[in-house]
């Protein structure tokens, strides 16, 4: 019989087929979170300090920006602490708290896009009736739903996950704790494990585009009965702000989580683009592609710039 011992903490070996590119990256991932962080916290003080902007579609948007400040935070720190050629180790608590909070916070986002599409679905398909139907009290009913919701995905993935026994190797091949990665370290039979969570994972993001598709497709029929010109652009413009953010977030969870056969390299380059660049790039397809946001935000640096010369 075996003397098997419980693992108490693991070690992140990093992005795979990375060595020696440590200080390359360290600055590239550290201007990519800096960037994220304060695109995000931008959007957020310009939604809260407009009143223009107080309407369900910036309520909801707002929800976007703490997420995406948040989501990047639960890998990026320890990344970039390693990176720095501090220590690779992490407890066995720290990687609990990685793998949910990183599947709260994507999962969060999931349903959020899709609360956001039906925001959008109501705005154009039925206009008379918007404020009605998206009340406040709706709405927050929606915002606490995606978080709600959310957590019990990332509930059942993690126990489903640090349920097995860690008692032998602790090297996890990644940069941070994932479902893929730990399930290799299990000292069990992971195998009905592995369909569960592929099911589970592979379900929710599918059954969100889905209904997101859904409501596109009433969409696009809503904006070809306009007649106006101009005002099949402006439902275009703010509908496609919406559609780029979710096809860049929802074609990692694809390429990661339901391929066939795992690879390293095109799992760690798709996932970083998941938890650093979509973020990052978030902030600017909505600000870029949004009139009302950009005079927002302008207004409020302006008066930023007033404030701080007095």
């Amino acid at each position: 019989m075996k003397n098997l011992s419980v693992v108490t903490q693991f070690i992140l070996l990093g992005i795979p087929h990375t060595e020696g590119l440590e200080t390359m990256l360290l600055v590239l991932f550290l201007a990519f979170y800096i960037f994220t962080l304060t695109g995000n916290l931008l959007i957020l003080l310009t939604i809260v300090s407009s009143t223009r902007l107080h309407t369900p579609m910036y309520f909801f948007l707002c929800k976007l920006s703490v997420c995406d400040i948040f989501f990047p935070s639960v890998s990026s720190p320890k990344m970039l602490l390693y990176l720095s050629g501090n220590s690779r180790a992490i407890s066995y608590g720290g990687c609990v708290s990685q793998l949910f909070f990183y599947h709260f916070l994507g999962c969060t986002e999931c349903f959020l896009y899709t609360v956001m599409a039906y925001d959008r679905f109501v705005a154009v398909c039925h206009p008379l009736r918007y404020s009605i139907i998206m009340s406040h009290r709706v709405c927050a009913i929606l915002a606490i739903g995606t978080s709600f919701f959310g957590c019990i995905q990332a509930t059942f993935l993690t126990t489903l996950t640090f349920q097995l026994p860690y008692c032998g190797p602790n090297e996890v091949d990644y940069y941070f704790c994932d479902i893929p990665v730990m399930l290799k370290l299990a000292c069990a039979d992971t195998s009905t494990l592995e369909m569960v969570g592929l099911i589970s994972v592979g379900l929710m993001p599918l059954s969100c585009f889905l209904l997101i598709l859904a409501s596109y497709s009433f969409i696009i029929c809503s904006i070809l009965k306009i007649r106006s010109a101009e005002g099949r652009r402006k439902a275009f413009s703010t509908c496609s702000a919406h559609l780029t953010a979710v096809l860049l977030a929802f074609m990692p969870v694809v390429l990661i989580y339901l391929q066939p056969t795992p690879n390293p390299g095109l799992n760690a380059a798709v996932q970083v683009l998941n938890n650093m660049i979509t973020p990052m790039l978030n902030p600017l397809i909505y600000s870029l592609r949004n009139k009302d946001v950009k005079c927002s935000l302008k207004k409020a640096l302006l008066q930023a710039t007033i404030l701080s010369k007095k």
